[in-house]
């Protein structure tokens, strides 16, 4: 009796993961006919899937209009800027960085000056390089006026392109931890007591905060005592990670309550060939376990050709 039970229990298991093993093949199926990437899963439990690991990748500074929108458009090619590193960037779920330049309709074309504006066709290679937060949280935001402004931030909608910087949160979920992120212009701007007490009521809508700030002095190799101390207001406020932007020149990196901040990236995609620190830039690779911070690295880019930055090393893990 007791042998015939047991015969019947250990059908019944392998029947349930026989139609288990079906039902997920077929379900891949239906994806990659939809173009859709299935997640990796790392361990499997009864009757659930754990997700993987959160990453998320933060760049310097974009500038998409001036020489990088003459070279790219004279290739028909609004990716151009991009075509050496989004390979990686594409592998990562979330890709923020700040955005230099207004997008805005029937964009002068000029290779000097610094009034930018990048024509809406540039914005495809945003999209291709998997870059879907910018920043619009710095000083030349607004070199086309307020309507400047808006056009902008329509473009960027509209082509499902979040951005921060003007006094708003944006939250992305992934893998159930929910990721928030914040921009903000020190340039124009002296920071306020409101700005504070943005970054505090985010953190409470958040499991991780990401504060990029635009501050500092261009073609600096060090963050001004400034930096320091907005750094330690934002942290102590709740910021989990400080990325800066500006100065053009990577700058220092440095842990303020265990929470790392970046003073400055210098450069992903500009039209500065003059210098060698203008054309060396930095991306940060951030590896998440739920609200952990697993990992940072370092991944370093060089603008080899004009406007068109590549990997140019192994990343390099940040320790404290």
């Amino acid at each position: 009796m007791f042998k015939r039970f047991f015969i019947r229990l250990i059908l019944a298991l392998t029947l349930v993961l026989v139609v288990d093993i079906l039902l997920f093949k077929n379900l891949r199926k239906q994806m990659a006919v939809k173009n859709i990437e299935l997640p990796n899963i790392t361990r499997l439990i009864p009757g659930r899937y754990v997700a993987p690991e959160s990453t998320i990748i933060i760049t310097g500074d974009i500038m998409l209009g001036r020489s990088v929108m003459e070279t790219s458009l004279i290739k028909n090619d609004p990716n151009y800027p991009f075509k050496k590193v989004t390979d990686a960037l594409k592998r990562a779920n979330i890709v923020f960085g700040n955005l230099e330049n207004p997008v805005i309709a029937n964009c002068p074309q000029s290779k000097s000056g610094l009034k930018f504006c990048a024509d809406p066709r540039m914005i495809s290679g945003l999209k291709y390089a998997n870059i879907n937060i910018v920043n619009l949280g710095n000083n030349h935001a607004k070199n086309y006026g307020e309507n400047g402004l808006k056009q902008t931030e329509n473009f960027l909608s509209n082509a499902g392109i979040d951005y921060v910087g003007a006094d708003n949160l944006v939250i992305k979920e992934i893998n159930g931890t929910k990721f928030g992120f914040l921009g903000f212009d020190f340039v124009t701007k002296e920071p306020k007591s409101l700005d504070f007490q943005l970054v505090r009521e985010s953190k409470k809508k958040t499991d991780v905060l990401i504060v990029m700030v635009h501050w500092g002095i261009e073609y600096s190799p060090s963050p001004t005592e400034d930096q320091k101390t907005t750094a330690r207001d934002l942290v102590y406020a709740g910021a989990d990670v400080v990325v800066g932007s500006h100065p053009h020149w990577v700058q220092n990196i440095d842990f303020i309550d265990g929470k790392p901040v970046f003073y400055s990236l210098g450069n992903f995609v500009f039209d500065q060939a003059w210098s060698e620190e203008t054309k060396n830039g930095l991306a940060i690779r951030l590896t998440y376990d739920r609200n952990n911070l697993l990992k940072a690295e370092k991944l370093p880019i060089y603008m080899n050709n004009f406007v068109q930055p590549e990997w140019s090393g192994t990343s390099e893990t940040i320790s404290q």
